[in-house]
């Protein structure tokens, strides 16, 4: 009995081997199915025939081809397309070594590595190593075929029909798309983004090696889940390549005391209202490229999170930034934070229709300069005016009274904002919005009415920037657009003249600040503010020789802000952006054709702009504003060095003059300030009288 246990053993062993040999040549026979090399020849080509593109998420890029976002597959796996060219060289000379160092030499079947693995499994009696080649990895994972033998006939046609069909570069890259990184990562350039947080063209040693040792079990090495096992994955690796002498001995002692990535990263999302947006208007493109600059949008997204961060929620805000010479957007933020359920962070807020407030002004100076109506130096009246029942009012309920229209364009008086759309038509400021590329929503009237100058209707910030690109310009608006290459715009093609280019400066001129018309360039940046009735919307447009900034705040559901104004919620904001944009293109100097004139330089017609309507309020009489009654004013006169007393009125019809004591002092003046320098201390009468007898009088000392 002793005997047969002992030679049972043997026997025992031997048949274990042979069964071993026999499933390695049944997988061989398999292959060939046990046909003639003809029917394998026909077997192949009908492989061929079955052979596809593995489905890949979108890809939206930025305008120098750097991802923007990317989208996952339906089923939610992350699989990216990626070229070979894309990968580092070190990578692919790795993963060819470890995995198929004859990838270059066999024609898909590497006859000497089955015979090796077949012969390592016979002799210590268990599966040592597999005999399958890159190409039959391929295979296996573009057919989602099972590893056991019994699909391995299927695995051999499939990889003969690759090597048949594609070239090695190609086949390598299909396993670059393909290969399984944990979870639901697919393909080199997905696995690089999540552990490492970057494109697979410049990898480390270390990351090289961990990568070409994840997919021989993604689950098991996953670096976030079981550490240690992935990094004696990893530096088995190393070692093999300093073996090999991919790596030298000092390159692997430095990769294996590389940190291995603790978790998996998010992958990209930038511009990801516009990218969403893009992707859904072209279905099943794998790539899209934009006309947004990156590191722009990167540096503006960051700052919109920490700006937002200072702020109490549901408050939000949104840029934009556009290149006026071309209609390109280079950066959008429709939410400083995607996720953030209390900003409602889901919408698009440079999209979103609200009221502009002020900020369709300089449009409308803008086409009165045009029309001869007006010029900058033109006097205009800001006084109570009804204009057939539309009763207007100034944002502080004051009232200015005659200044020249470059100063009630920089002071945003409403007033004489409106008695210049009467005279230009509110129809041909909404054509001129239009030509821009804006969509204007007026609700249910159909003829726009004079409300629509100080913010009565609906436009997005798309809208301002288009429109505030087309004044940068020149007047020729260039249709904004975010598709790069194509010629796509978002308001329709081409582009558009929307003011005169004499216009159109008279209204940088003015933004920008300059106190006259005068030769050379105003300045670097011109901007508008705006803030829309309760409240609700703050606005700041601004350019500069290249760019529109383009910037909003507000709430999300359109309730009121008490205090939200634009020209202290907005105007930082604007600057902050343009401070992340880099150094500001100086705005251009004046076009041929400027009239540089003013007062009785002007051409009559221009010198003082006719009211548009009858006075709102006859009985308003002129009143001091300063100096106030009873008061004491020290002007300097006991130091020997008296400065002049400021005077001001508000209300009243100019011409205004000013008497002291009874003399007149200052004549037939359309100003409401004035300056007068007395000669002694003591106490004065002043008195002013306007063009129709009304009069105000006050005393005080001075001293």
């Amino acid at each position: 009995m002793g005997d047969a246990t002992v030679t049972g053993a043997p026997e025992r062993r031997r048949m274990k081997r042979r069964a071993i040999a026999i499933l390695f040549l049944s997988m061989l026979a398999a292959s060939a199915g046990g046909l003639s090399w003809r029917a394998l020849d026909r077997a192949v080509e009908a492989q061929v025939a079955a052979l596809g593109d593995p489905a890949t998420g979108t890809i939206v890029e930025d305008r120098d081809g750097e991802l923007l976002r990317a989208f996952a597959i339906a089923d939610g796996r992350w699989r990216l397309d990626v070229s070979i060219g894309g990968v580092d060289p070190r990578f692919v000379a790795m993963l060819t070594a470890w995995e198929d160092k004859r990838f270059f030499e066999h024609g898909g079947v590497d006859g000497r590595a089955v015979l090796r693995a077949a012969w390592q499994s016979v002799r210590h009696l268990r599966v040592v190593s597999g005999g399958s080649t890159l190409s039959m990895q391929v295979a296996r994972m573009s057919k989602g075929l099972p590893t056991g033998i019994g699909a391995k006939g299927e695995q051999v046609l499939t990889a003969l029909a690759l090597e048949r069909s594609r070239t090695k570069d190609e086949i390598l890259g299909l396993y670059l798309k393909l290969a399984p990184y944990g979870g639901n990562l697919e393909g080199i350039r997905a696995a690089t983004l999540a552990w490492f947080g970057k494109e697979p063209r410049r990898l480390t040693a270390a990351e090289a090696a961990l990568l070409v040792a994840l997919p021989q079990s993604p689950e098991r090495y996953r670096p976030d889940l079981h550490p240690e096992r992935a990094k004696r994955a990893r530096d088995r690796v190393l070692d093999r390549m300093a073996v090999l002498g991919i790596l030298t001995p000092g390159e692997a002692l430095r990769a294996r005391a590389e940190p291995m990535p603790t978790g998996r990263r998010a992958l990209p999302i930038l511009a990801a209202h516009a990218t969403e947006r893009m992707r859904a208007s072209h279905p099943g493109e794998a790539k899209i490229r934009l006309t947004v600059d990156k590191g722009l949008q990167e540096r503006l997204e960051t700052y919109a999170r920490a700006r937002a961060g200072a702020m109490a929620k549901p408050l939000s805000l949104a840029l934009l930034v556009s290149d006026h010479r071309t209609g390109e957007i280079l950066a959008s933020v429709g939410s400083p934070d995607l996720f953030d359920g209390g900003r409602q962070g889901h919408v698009d807020l440079t999209r979103a229709l609200r009221s502009p407030g002020s900020t369709l002004k300089p449009l409308i100076y803008g086409l009165a300069f045009e029309r001869g109506v007006a010029h900058p130096e033109s006097l205009i009246d800001d006084r109570p005016t009804a204009f057939a029942g539309y009763t207007p009012q100034n944002f502080d309920h004051a009232f200015e009274g005659v200044i020249t229209a470059r100063r009630a364009l920089q002071l945003s008086r409403n007033l004489p904002a409106v008695a210049l759309l009467s005279a230009v038509g509110p129809s041909r400021l909404v054509q001129r919005m239009q030509r821009a590329g804006a969509r204007p929503e007026l609700g249910s009237r159909t003829i726009p009415g004079l409300a629509i100058g100080l913010g009565g209707l609906g436009l997005s910030l798309n809208d301002l920037v288009a429109i505030y690109g087309g004044i940068a310009n020149g007047g020729v608006a260039r249709h904004l657009r975010m598709e790069a290459g194509t010629g796509a715009s978002i308001g329709g093609a081409g582009a558009s003249r929307i003011l005169s280019e004499q216009a159109a400066w008279y209204v940088t001129s003015i933004l920008a600040g300059a106190p006259n018309t005068a030769k050379g360039s105003p300045g670097t940046i011109a901007h508008k503010t705006g803030t829309s009735f309760g409240y609700r919307d703050a606005w700041s447009i601004g350019y500069d020789g290249h760019h529109v900034v383009g910037v909003w705040l507000g709430r999300p559901d359109g309730a009121p802000v008490t205090g939200l104004v634009g020209q202290e919620a907005a105007v930082p904001v604007m600057r902050d952006v343009f401070a992340r944009i880099g150094l500001p293109a100086r705005l251009p100097g004046p076009p041929a054709g400027i009239l540089v004139a003013a007062g009785k330089t002007l051409p009559p017609p221009m010198r003082m702009v006719g009211r548009a309507g009858p006075s709102a309020s006859t009985a308003l009489k002129p009143e001091i504003v300063f100096p106030p009654n009873a008061t004491r004013i020290e002007t300097g006169l006991l130091s020997g060095s008296p400065a002049g007393l400021s005077l001001k009125v508000r209300n009243g019809e100019p011409p205004f003059t000013w008497y002291v004591d009874g003399s007149p002092v200052l004549r037939s003046l359309f100003e409401r300030q004035a300056s007068w320098t007395p000669d002694e201390a003591g106490f004065i009468d002043i008195s002013v009288i306007d063009a129709t007898g009304a009069a105000a009088s006050s005393r005080v000392f001075v001293e």
